[in-house]
This record gives C-alpha cells, structure tokens and sequence, in this order.
C-alpha cells in the first residue's frame, strides 16, 4: 500500500509539514469517531492563540504516544521504560524546527534539561506532528525558571467519588480564594479532576509555593469534610483530594487545552465559574468540540491581568496544624518530613522523633 503523502497546516505565520496524516490516534467511540493525526494538529491550530497564552514562554515537556493511544497502553515510569507505549519527552529532541525554542531547567536531581519553550502556535503543531497529545508546563516562565509565577490546585477525586464531588469541593475552594483577595481560574483535567490556577508574584520559592497549597488545603478541609490533604492513599477515603506536591520543582499538571490520553480525546477545558457549575460530564469538552465551545471567547483570556500576594496562604500554612507534609519518594528528604513509611506498616520504636529510621 502506498504511503499517505504528508500534510502542511497553517499555524499563525508558519506552515507545519505533518507526515502520516491519516494515522488513527483515537479510536472511535460512542462519543466520537476514529480521530487522525491531522486532526490532532488542526485541534492545536485551532487552541494555539488561547494555549500560547497558558504556556507561553514555559518548560514543557511532551508526552509523546508515536503510533497514537489506544485502550490498554501505557505510560512510561521513567527512562528505563523501554516497553511502554507512551512517554514524557523532557528534552527537546534532535532535528526540530530552529524556531522552536528552549529553556534550561533544574531537576530535584540536580541534572538539567533543555525543555521545550513554546512561544508560538507552530511550536505546538511541530510537537504535536511528534506524536506529543498532552503538554506539562512547569508553573514557571523562562525569565526565572527558579520563582513559580501560578499557584496550582489539583483536586483529585479518590475512589468512591465523582466529578461532581469534585465539582463541589470547587465551588467552595472559589469561595475561599474570594475571602482571601485571590482570584482562581478552573479547568477540567480532562478525566474526573478540576484544577484551579492562580497567578502569584514570581517571589518565592516551590517549597513555599507547596506550603500555600497545603495552608489553602487544610483550611478547605476545615470547611468541608469531603477534602484531604492526607499523603498516604489509605488515609484518604472516598475524598477529594488536593494535591499540594503538584506545586513541586519538576511536577507538572497538563496544560489547558491539551488532549488526554483517555477514549474520545477529552480535553483539558478552562471554564469561567458559571460555566463549570453546569458541567455534569467533562468528556463532553473533547476534540471535536472545543473549537466551538472557544469560538466564545477564552475564558482565561484575563488570567494575566494580576499577579497575586501568596501572603495570605502562608499565613494559613503557618496558623493552621499539622505541620510539613510528606514530599514524593524520588524527592531526597526534605527538612521537617515526617517518615517516608505508610502509616499502617510504621512501628513507632523504630523511629525517633526527627523522623529518622533507628537502626536494628
């Protein structure tokens, strides 16, 4: 059989070649049918003015899926992967385009990586054209990748709970940014989570950023008894929770207006407050329907009108128990970690009160 011919797409002021246009990405489903790579990169042409806004000038990493996604395959957990389906590209692979632009960032490791900087909708075609569906910008801009410029609030539905539960637990979370002076910008995940953003001056650090999400957290557990902030999963219950070690260096959330890796191509879908609190089902919000869902208008279009003091969060941190949280395990220790050990298998005469393992 002979080889499809490439494809060009228009995006703003460049043409983007696309090789293998009609390769399936997503199957068909009862929602939509079998979707190409060529429409794959239409779906970024058509979000890339309202996307560049929300990633503009940011690390990025790709998640790449080359043969595209379908039920049953899986992610890569790290480099040594190498049977995966799917993987997350943190350097910017040889041969790209010499506009596509880079930025240096610092893992927890202490290694570097140039990342994908997009600063144009063609940069997010060209990425696209790779076989990258879902974008992961840092919370950070290029000018200071060492100062978070938004503060990220992932709530999580945990077993037993819904999007509605969710979408609950974000109506009051709006409410408390209210009371504190902040204003908070939502978007679906995609799956059955909401993430509200928040921009913040670029004046502190990730781990004073992780602490107002925890502050913020406890003082919306107080508030309501469907949200934790527990670390472990067996302390979590059926509860919404809210993710503050996504406010880490090198922890990532996908972008607004990516696509998911999940059937019928949902789309990670920013929404004003009054929208969002019609939502019953975010796979709604899929490829084939945000380019008229966004011919309304943006709704983070005013996002960076102001940036926002973090004070009256870590004032929550510093007045509210409970104390510093665990970090992920690939973290090195941090001070004032509580154990690294799942509360059911941890015998206190093992440990001293620094959280120190005692030797036997």
């Amino acid at each position: 059989m002979a080889k499809t011919a490439a494809a060009h797409v228009t995006a703003g002021d460049r043409e983007v070649r696309v090789s293998s246009p009609d390769r399936v990405v997503y199957e068909a489903t009862d929602r939509t049918p079998a979707l190409t790579k060529l429409q794959v990169c239409e779906h970024f042409v058509t979000v890339g003015e309202a996307m560049i806004r929300a990633v503009g000038d940011r690390p990025t990493a790709m998640e790449r899926w080359p043969d595209g996604w379908r039920e049953g395959m899986r992610l890569a957990t790290g480099p040594q992967d190498r049977n995966a389906d799917g993987f997350y590209q943190k350097r910017l692979p040889k041969g790209a385009p010499d506009y596509v632009e880079t930025v240096q960032v610092r893992f927890p490791s202490g290694r570097t990586a140039d990342e994908l900087c997009p600063t144009e909708p063609a940069d997010l075609v060209w990425a696209a054209q790779m076989g990258a569906i879902t974008f992961h910008p840092w919370p950070v801009r290029r000018l200071d990748v060492d100062r978070p410029d938004e503060l990220r609030l992932d709530l999580d539905p945990q077993p037993g709970t819904t999007f509605a539960d969710a979408r609950r637990v974000a109506a009051v979370a709006r409410d408390l940014l209210d009371e504190l002076g902040l204003r908070g910008f939502a978007k679906t995940s995609g799956n059955r989570g909401i993430h509200i953003y928040v921009r913040i001056r670029p004046e502190h650090s990730f781990e004073e950023v992780r602490h107002a999400a925890i502050g913020f957290g406890r003082e919306l557990e107080r508030r309501d008894d469907g949200v934790t902030t527990a670390w472990w999963k067996e302390e979590r219950g059926s509860r919404i929770f809210l993710d503050f070690n996504q406010n880490n260096r090198d922890r990532t959330i996908a972008s607004a207006w990516s696509l998911r890796a999940r059937p019928g191509a949902p789309v990670s879908t920013p929404m004003t407050w009054e929208r969002l609190a019609e939502v019953d089902d975010p796979r709604d919000f899929n490829l084939t329907t945000v380019a008229d869902y966004l011919s309304d208008g943006d709704p983070w279009a005013e996002m960076d009108d102001q940036a926002y003091d973090l004070a009256p969060l870590l004032e929550l941190w510093e007045t509210l128990p409970g104390g510093e949280l665990n970090f992920p395990p690939d973290y090195p220790k941090m001070p004032g970690e509580p154990p690294r050990v799942q509360p059911s298998k941890k015998v206190a005469e093992h440990w001293d009160a620094d959280g120190n393992r005692i030797a036997d």
